[in-house]
Order: structure tokens, then sequence, then C-alpha cells
């Protein structure tokens, strides 16, 4: 076996590594087609697993890394952050400023390091880790996936979606991804996709992507209104809790008071901030924003 063919022997059984020790459970068909290898080959890497000391477990099919086994604990504590580690981690990136483009970068980099290591584990919540990293795999291999059991609650109904997922939003919250049987680009959260489900199906649609727009108030559109808004300490309070993104955009003012002076995509997501808190914030501008509040409001005496 040539240098070549030895490290690509070496970069695979790593990722097959982490994948396995991820806590999820996979097929060798499922695996075969993630890493396009022949079920000889996969059973070649599962055995040098083994031999090397991993609690390589199968059942009904299934294969996956028992981490606890006192024999691999001491390699996926050089592999894994411990707690600690991904809370400093946590704040560090957290700290860097949403528009910087070193923030993205790192994330990057910490996914070429690991892959399917614990990255999301640092950036999103740990139930949601799993479907980052099959999206994040989609992604770099240009292929559709179904997001199975995605609850839409534009039509209240639980589907599952073929898409083409293009990239992901600030954090991980969501996922631009085209839609298939829409022909549309769509966002999707990733807090309401159960599963991911690969494919192995090429892209079909790459020049019809186009990933929009998300304001502060997480709403998504082609256009950017301006808006401005006068806020007592108490609305800038919790305007910078719900939605952190919009502190860039506040700057204080005399007699504890703030300016948010930003833009949004849509009246709905400022909307409902501003009608929760109407006493509380003055619209300066635009009037268009005022009309649509006006119009929501004499909706509640009909």
């Amino acid at each position: 076996m040539g240098k070549k063919s030895d490290e690509l022997q070496i970069e695979r059984l790593l990722k097959i590594l982490l994948r396995l020790s991820n806590g999820g459970k996979f097929t060798a068909s499922e695996l075969c087609n993630y890493y396009d290898i022949s079920r000889r080959t996969f059973f070649r890497d599962t055995n040098t697993l083994r031999n090397v000391g991993f609690a390589l477990e199968q059942k009904e099919g299934y294969y996956w890394i028992d981490k606890n086994n006192s024999q691999s604990k001491n390699l996926f504590d050089l592999l894994y952050f411990t707690e600690e580690e991904a809370f400093i981690i946590r704040q560090a990136i957290h700290s860097i400023d949403e528009t910087n483009v070193l923030k993205q970068n790192l994330v990057n980099k910490l996914y070429d390091l690991y892959s399917y290591g614990k990255v999301a584990e640092v950036i999103v919540r740990r139930e949601h880790t799993s479907t980052v990293h099959e999206l994040n795999e989609a992604i770099n291999k240009k292929q559709q996936v179904r997001l199975l059991g995605y609850y839409s609650s534009n039509s209240n109904t639980i589907s599952d979606r073929l898409v083409e997922p293009v990239s992901f939003t600030t954090n991980f919250i969501a996922l631009w991804a085209f839609d298939v049987e829409s022909q549309s680009n769509k966002i999707f959260k990733i807090a309401r996709i159960s599963r991911v489900e690969q494919t192995g199906q090429p892209y079909q649609y790459e020049h019809q992507h186009q990933a929009q727009e998300i304001d502060v108030f997480r709403i998504s559109a082609a256009e950017k209104i301006p808006v401005k808004l006068m806020l007592t300490m108490r609305a800038y309070n919790l305007l910078t809790e719900e939605y952190p993104l919009a502190t860039k955009y506040l700057t204080s003012q005399p007699d504890n008071r703030w300016l948010f002076d930003g833009w949004v995509c849509g009246f709905e997501g400022v909307g409902r901030f501003v009608l929760g808190l109407c006493e509380e914030v003055e619209i300066i501008e635009p009037d268009s924003l005022k009309i649509f509040l006006q119009k929501k409001v004499e909706c509640f005496g009909k």
C-alpha cells in the first residue's frame, strides 16, 4: 500500500471513529455510502478499530462505539472537548461579533479538524448536534437529504421534505435549503427537524440556490426595511435577551433610553416585539410599521 493510500485509510478510519462515537448507530450500508467504500473495506476498517482497542459494538445490523469502555476512554479524552473546555470555547466564540468573518472561519476550522466530533455541541444544543453533523456533511458533499418529521409553523403540519442544503444561519439556528417540491429556497429551523436522512443523490438545482437575508428578529426575506425604535431600559433589556444580534444596532441615549437603528426583512418579528411592549417602545420610522400594527390591533376588536 502506497503512502497516499495509507493517508487516505487513516483519514477514513478517524472519520468513521468519530461518527461511530458520536452517540448514533449506523448500518454497514449507511457507512459504506457515507465514505464511498465497499463492504469488504468497511469490515476491514472495523476489524482495525477493534484490533487497536476500540469497543466497537454491533447489534441488529447497527454499529457504534462504546465510549465508556476503559480501553476507548483514554483516546476519547484526547479527541473530544471536556465539558469545561467546551464551555470556555463556547464563551470565546460567542464573544466575537456576529459580523466578523473570523468567527465563521473559526467554526469552519473546528469542523475541518473534527468533522463529526463535538464542535456542534460547542455551538448548538446537545440534542441538535446529530442533525447539524448530517446536514454539514450533505453540504460538503453537495447532496440532497430528507428532513424527516419537519414541523412547519406556517401550515401547522408535520411532513418529510426533500431538500438541497445550502448553508447554516448564525450559530446553526436554522438551515437555508432548496425545497425540491416547491422549487424555492426556504429556511428550516434546526429544532423542528426530527431526523436527517442521507439520500446519496447529488444536487440537481444548484443553479437555483440562494440564501436570503435574516433580520435580528429571525425573519427572512429578500427585502431590507430600515427601522428606528426608541426603547426604555426595560425594552432594551428584553430585546437584547431575546434577540442578542440586535445589540449591534443599539446606541445609548439620554434618560436611560436606547435607539435601535437597523433593518428588518418584514414587520412580523419586530411587530410582535413592539406589541408586547407598546408602552415601552416608540416607533420613529417607518410609518408603514405603525400602520401594520394598527391593523393587528384592529383584529382584536373583531
